[in-house]
């Protein structure tokens, strides 16, 4: 089936009355604010100031085969998916060609956080949201050192970025880091493709020498699953973690006086996790993916946590292996990647799903007291309730499709969660998941 076409084919219409073209023909400086006409003061006494960058990924004139200079960018990028659609767009960030899993995800913004986070290592990333890049970039909104997604799929990239944390453009923190990112597509007719058909592989491309059908051989002889991603973005030795969320951004008022070391498996965690765990009281030691559970049992933490990470579970069984040696011994807490994880060490499945859970919007219901929390997910693969062991209990739910959001196993002092309740980006209603992990650490005390 062809693809529709990446802009709307209607021409386009100026809410003023003004000629279409308009925008396209206006200058920059007309962004300014205007002076107030002679004799009249401005509000108040105080100039107004805003922090504003123009992203140039937008602004650039294009020469076509006719001669003719037109001053708008014309496509020049394509995203090609294994089931042979075809989709032109305008590039972005960094030139090349790259294959990844195709994901969407429903998040309003938050996209620093999103290209940071670990997780998505081995995937393209596509905003439902159609404007992206209004607030730029800023350093305190890294959630990893770096990105490690493989690139970053919009609708609408802003031509200009203000907010007043704002350092740099998006299009030049996405050139910095290598990253390639292209908008002008119809982001919603791929979305409704992935819904319906589930995650695609698909090839980015800005090199106009390879055809469309080279560009489908890479997407279908690509594969994601059974591939260990963790590998790729553990850290490679031991280290402490101190820093605690912001006083600004702190909302939990009542800090614990008790002091708990915790010894976090990096699988791809993010930096607001332990943030939330050292705003609690924890004491934390950051581990390799693949370091020995002996060496963790020297260290006689009060509990240990199991990250957030990319890919198959069932493709990392060293730590499968390594979950098994420790759960029962101290208490646990598993999220994202460390949830399945414990699910299979608990002798349980997991399994692909269709399309995933990637957003900011998951309602969840915690079966336990009946509370529904809108959660930040982003995950392919779930545990299957229904293989795991006696004992092992189902406390949260997905209400969107019913999967597994959360186990409890009361006898081997562990909880887990499909979601995030750090939250970066997103609601921070599941903020009590780490109060409860603080809770089983102290009762382990006793």
């Amino acid at each position: 089936m062809a693809a529709p076409p990446a802009t709307a084919s209607t021409p386009s219409r100026c809410l003023s009355g003004a000629n279409p073209r308009c925008a396209a023909q206006r200058s920059l400086s007309s962004l300014a604010v205007a002076a107030p006409p002679a004799g009249l003061r401005p509000f108040g006494t105080r100039a107004l100031s805003v922090r504003a960058k123009v992203a140039t990924g937008v602004q650039g004139a294009s020469v076509v085969d006719d001669g003719v200079e037109r001053p708008w960018k014309l496509s020049d990028a394509r995203l090609v998916l294994e089931d042979g659609s075809v989709w032109k767009a305008k590039s972005f960030g960094a030139s090349g060609t790259q294959v990844a899993e195709v994901v969407f995800n429903t998040s309003l913004t938050g996209y620093q956080e999103i290209l940071t986070d670990p997780s998505y290592a081995g995937q393209f990333v596509l905003m439902t949201n159609p404007h992206i890049g209004n607030t730029g970039v800023n350093p305190d909104d890294e959630e990893s050192n770096q990105c490690f997604l493989g690139g970053l799929i919009i609708r609408n990239l802003s031509i200009c970025t203000s907010n007043w944390r704002c350092k740099e453009t998006l299009e030049e923190y996405l050139i910095k880091r290598n990253i390639m990112g292209i908008y002008d597509v119809d982001t919603r007719a791929i979305t409704r493709r992935l819904r319906e058909d589930g995650s695609l592989i698909g090839v980015l491309s800005t090199d106009q020498s390879q055809t469309d059908d080279e560009l489908l051989e890479l997407a279908k002889k690509w594969k994601i699953v059974g591939v260990d991603l963790i590998s790729g973005v553990t850290c490679d030795a031991p280290y402490e973690w101190s820093d605690r969320t912001d006083s600004e951004w702190e909302f939990k008022k009542d800090q614990s006086s008790e002091t708990f070391h915790v010894v976090a498996y990096d699988f791809g965690i993010k930096h607001n996790i332990m943030r939330r765990l050292t705003s609690y009281g924890c004491k934390i030691t950051v581990v390799p993916a693949s370091w020995p559970a002996s060496e963790v049992l020297k260290l006689k933490p009060d509990g240990v946590l199991f990250s957030n990470g990319p890919g198959d579970p069932a493709a990392v069984p060293y730590a499968v292996k390594t979950v098994q040696e420790i759960i029962g011994k101290v208490p646990v807490f598993g999220i994202c990647m460390g949830h399945q994880l414990i699910g299979q060490a608990l002798g349980g499945k997991t399994f692909k799903m269709k399309f995933g859970h990637h957003g900011g919007n998951h309602p969840v219901c915690d079966l336990r007291s009946g509370r529904v929390d809108i959660s930040a997910q982003n995950h392919n693969y779930a545990v299957d309730p229904e293989s795991l062991p006696e004992g092992a209990k189902v406390t949260h739910i997905n209400l969107n499709d019913n999967s597994c959001a959360g186990l409890q196993y009361p006898m081997m002092k562990l909880m887990s969660l499909q979601y995030h309740p750090e939250s970066s980006p997103g609601p921070h209603d599941s903020d009590t998941a780490f109060s409860e992990f603080i809770e089983l650490m102290k009762s382990n005390r006793l």
